[in-house]
């Protein structure tokens, strides 16, 4: 069943994996090109040293290899000498041990980038039962890593076998120098050696690196399965999304109807379009759209008005225009101010002549709608419309 799994996955790793891969520390490294790149730069460090080295190795060994009888009766004396020896190898060891920690550091941030991750060093006590996790143990990737780790070992070991035979004879009379001699003669001998085995890893690293990122892209490598529930996960359901959809629209059109009876009138098309307008010249600035619909919805909207006792007027180009053009607990557009401010003005002017304040007016005049906002308005054939 896995190895059906691994070749049904032929599609790469889609950015959301890649990201999540490395949220879970998965990323691609190369323990050979860090190896390379920390021991050449500390072989770089030797070899620019090496004058003021053998000048500090002489003076130590001189420094060391000095005592006297009074030297040798007092221990407490010698406890001494081991900690001012001690103290002075850590001031050249440890600034070597840095500088080879950073640059591995350096080298694996220049193969995989910087990630910074708790994930992988967190307790996982499911790996800690044997029958899981061997499985694990002897797998493809763990074969390679061992493979050549084994080839690299011989490889090592053979460039070092062979440089020590044909410098055996240099090294031996290293022993019969005198120890500035000697300590030149032999740091020579090193630098030679060391330039061979970074030659050898060097070669191992140009192989690795791309090697580790190949293994990289095919662990995290997709089926389609996979790409399609990951596509779902980040559309969402269709179905949930569907019904979310219908819950808002539910919600919006209760709201609406509920805030018809507080409208100050209705505007309609006879049959098809409704919208209902509130203006409050002390906290609007212009009339605001709080209801509209079309068809059964427009019905609803009028019914409402009429038992509310709101004015319903039809006036089907402006009606149309602000269904079009004006949005939903929005103010009207600027274009409709003008025939908007003429339906307000009737609506008034009706409500003062209802309480007998003043004469009932006339019929509602025609409003200033421009043409172009009316959606039904088809232009005259032939015709140029100029900005």
């Amino acid at each position: 069943m896995s190895e059906q799994n691994a070749q049904d996955r032929n599609l790469p790793a889609s950015e959301r994996k890649l990201k999540k891969a490395r949220e879970e520390g998965q990323v691609a490294r190369s323990r050979d090109f860090g190896h390379f790149a920390a021991i050449a730069v500390c072989g770089a460090m030797l070899v620019t040293a090496a004058p003021w080295a053998a000048d500090w190795l002489k003076q130590t060994l001189m420094q060391g290899l000095q005592f006297d009888r009074a030297a040798i009766l007092d221990t407490a004396f010698m406890g001494e000498r081991l900690l001012e020896l001690t103290l002075r190898l850590m001031w050249v060891i440890v600034p070597f041990g840095a500088v080879m920690m950073a640059t591995a550091l350096a080298g694996c941030i220049a193969i995989g980038g910087w990630n910074w991750t708790l994930k992988p060093v967190m307790p996982n006590f499911g790996k800690l039962n044997p029958i899981t996790g061997l499985p694990a143990i002897v797998t493809k990737d763990k074969l390679i890593d061992a493979a050549k780790g084994s080839v690299l070992a011989l490889v090592l070991g053979a460039i070092g076998a062979l440089y020590l035979k044909g410098h055996v004879d240099e090294l031996a009379g290293v022993l019969a120098l005198p120890l500035p001699a000697a300590i030149q003669q032999a740091a020579s001998a090193m630098v030679g050696g060391l330039g061979l085995l970074l030659l050898a890893l060097a070669a191992f690293a140009m192989i690795d690196v791309p090697l580790q990122r190949h293994h990289h892209a095919q662990r995290l490598k997709m089926s389609h399965q996979e790409l399609k529930q990951e596509h779902k996960e980040l559309e969402g359901n269709q179905e949930i999304k569907a019904k979310l959809r219908a819950r808002m629209r539910e919600m919006t059109k209760r709201r609406m109807l509920a805030a018809v009876p507080d409208a100050d009138l209705v505007v309609m098309n006879p049959t098809h379009y409704a919208v209902a307008l509130k203006y409050d010249d002390k906290k609007m600035g212009a009339p605001r759209v709080v209801a509209k619909g079309a068809d059964l919805l427009a019905m609803k909207i009028r019914d409402l008005a009429k038992d509310a006792k709101v004015p319903v007027l039809q006036a089907p180009v402006l009606a149309r225009a602000l269904y079009a053009h004006a949005e939903l607990d929005r103010e009207i557009p600027a274009a409709l101010f003008g025939a908007v401010a003429q339906v307000l003005a009737y609506v008034y002017q009706l409500r003062a002549a209802l309480a007998g304040q003043v004469a009932m007016p006339n019929a509602l005049p025609e409003l200033n709608v421009p043409e172009e906002l009316d959606p039904h308005h088809k232009p005259v054939p032939g015709m140029e419309v100029f900005d």
